[in-house]
C-alpha cells in the first residue's frame, strides 16, 4: 500500500511536470509567432513605402520631375502688363503711290527678311512715273550736250554769256528733276536703269523694312489702296521684352537690374525670368502707375507681343527652398514629398516628409526632416495618386 502511494505520488508529479513544459512550448511557440508577425508587419510596410510606376504609367500621368528650386518667396513687388518690342523692332507697311495690290505673297505668321518681297503693286501711275523718269532722263542728257557746247563756245571768245548761262541753268534744272524722278523710282522699288534701257515695270514689290513676322496683313488683292495706308505689319520678335506696370505706391522700390519672375496668362505653367533695363520717368494715368521694362532671359518662341503677362520684382534677395504646391501630398497631419529614381524603364517614388513654410501663389517654402541630396529629382505633380497607391500597396500587404 505505501508503495502504491508512492508510485501514486511519482506519477502526479511527472504529470504536473509536462503540464508545465507544454504550457512552456506553447507560451514559446505564441511569442515566436507574434515576434514573426511583427517582423512580416515591418517589412510589409517597408514595402509599401514606395511606389513604382512603369514607362507607360508615367507618360499617362504626364509626370513632372525636376530639382527643388531656390526662390524668393518674400521681399517682392507684383506687376502686371503685356509683352512688347522697341518701336525699332516693328513695322508698318505701306505704298507710297495709289495703286491696286495684285498679289499678295505672304499671310500672318510668316517669317520675312529685310528687303524680301511681300505684295506686287500695278497701276498707270506707277507706269506714268517710268514715262516722266524717261522723258526728263533723255531731256537732261540733251541739255548737258547743248550746256557742253555752249560752255566750249564761252571759253573759246567766241559764245555768248547770255547763251552760256541760259544753257547751264536749263541743265541744272532738268538734271534735279531726272533725279527727283530716279529717287521716286527707288521709293517704288524700280530700277532706273532699267527704264533708261527702255524696260518699263507693269508691276512693283513692296518689300519688308525689317526681318521678323508677319502680324497683320490689312489688304486684299486686287484692292485699290490709297498712298501711306496701313497694308501689313512686322514684328521682329527677337527684342519682346516684358512692359510691366508698378503702381505709384511701389515705385521706390524698383530699381534697374532687379529680377523679375512672370507667367503669360495664356501658359500659367511656364514661369520666365526677366531683368529690368529701363524704368520710366513718367505716369501713367487711370491707374497712376509707370512703365518697367525687362529684357526676358528665357525667350521662347512662342512669346507674341502682345500678350498679357502677370509678373513679380524681387526687391529682397532672400532666397528659399521652394517646391510647387502641387508637388506636396498630405497625410493626416503630416506633409510629403515624392523623390523620383528612374530604375531601367520605370520610375521609383519615395516619400519623404517636410514642413511646409512661407506660400506665395503656387510655390510653398519647405524644410527636410532629414537632410537630402543636392541633386535629389522629386514629382511636382501627381503626388495625391501616388500616396493613394501607396496607402494601397500597404492595404494589401497588411492582409
Amino acid at each position: 500500500m505505501k508503495n502504491l502511494s508512492k508510485y501514486t505520488v511519482i506519477g502526479l508529479f511527472m504529470m504536473l511536470l509536462g503540464l508545465t513544459a507544454c504550457g512552456d512550448s506553447k507560451s514559446e511557440t505564441a511569442e515566436n509567432d507574434e515576434g514573426n508577425s511583427e517582423m512580416e508587419e515591418v517589412h510589409t510596410e517597408g514595402e509599401a513605402e514606395e511606389v513604382m510606376l512603369t514607362a507607360k504609367q508615367f507618360d499617362a500621368l504626364q509626370m513632372k520631375i525636376d530639382t527643388l528650386h531656390m526662390r524668393n518667396m518674400s521681399g517682392y513687388v507684383e506687376a502686371n502688363g503685356q509683352l512688347e518690342v522697341p518701336p525699332q523692332n516693328e513695322a508698318t507697311i505701306t505704298s507710297v503711290i495709289g495703286a491696286n495690290m495684285v498679289s499678295i505673297e505672304v499671310i500672318e505668321g510668316d517669317k520675312v527678311n529685310k528687303g524680301q518681297t511681300v505684295a506686287y503693286l500695278s497701276h498707270p501711275n506707277i507706269i506714268q512715273k517710268q514715262t516722266d523718269y524717261l522723258n526728263a532722263y533723255s531731256n537732261n542728257q540733251y541739255l548737258k550736250k547743248e550746256f557742253e557746247r555752249q560752255k566750249t563756245l564761252y571759253d573759246a571768245g567766241v559764245g555768248s554769256g547770255a547763251n552760256f548761262q541760259k544753257a547751264e541753268a536749263q541743265y541744272e534744272a532738268s538734271r534735279s528733276m531726272a533725279n527727283g524722278l530716279e529717287a521716286q523710282l527707288q521709293q517704288l522699288n524700280v530700277s532706273a536703269s532699267g527704264v533708261r534701257k527702255g524696260t518699263i515695270y507693269q508691276r512693283v514689290a513692296l518689300r519688308s523694312p525689317i526681318e521678323g513676322y508677319v502680324q497683320k496683313v490689312e489688304v486684299k488683292t486686287g484692292q485699290y489702296v490709297e498712298p501711306q495706308t496701313d497694308l501689313m505689319e512686322v514684328v521682329d520678335t527677337h527684342h519682346v521684352h516684358a512692359d510691366l506696370m508698378v503702381f505709384e505706391k511701389d515705385v521706390y522700390k524698383v530699381k534697374k537690374g532687379q529680377m523679375v519672375t512672370f507667367n503669360v496668362q495664356s501658359n500659367q505653367g511656364q514661369e520666365l525670368t526677366a531683368e529690368i533695363y529701363s524704368v520710366g520717368k513718367t505716369f501713367e494715368e487711370n491707374p497712376k502707375a509707370l512703365h518697367v521694362h525687362a529684357e526676358i532671359e528665357n525667350k521662347q518662341g512662342n512669346l507674341i507681343p502682345g500678350m498679357y503677362i502677370q509678373g513679380r520684382i524681387q526687391t529682397d534677395n532672400t532666397m528659399t527652398t521652394a517646391i510647387p504646391e502641387s508637388a506636396i501630398a498630405a497625410d493626416g497631419e503630416k506633409s510629403f514629398v515624392f523623390t523620383a529614381i528612374k530604375e531601367g524603364e520605370d520610375w521609383k517614388f519615395t516619400p519623404v516628409e517636410v514642413t511646409k513654410g512661407t506660400h506665395d501663389g503656387e510655390w510653398i517654402a519647405i524644410d527636410f526632416l532629414k537632410e537630402q541630396e543636392p541633386d535629389t529629382q522629386y514629382a511636382f505633380n501627381n503626388t495625391y495618386y501616388l500616396m493613394a497607391e501607396m496607402k494601397k500597396g500597404e492595404a494589401e500587404h497588411s492582409h
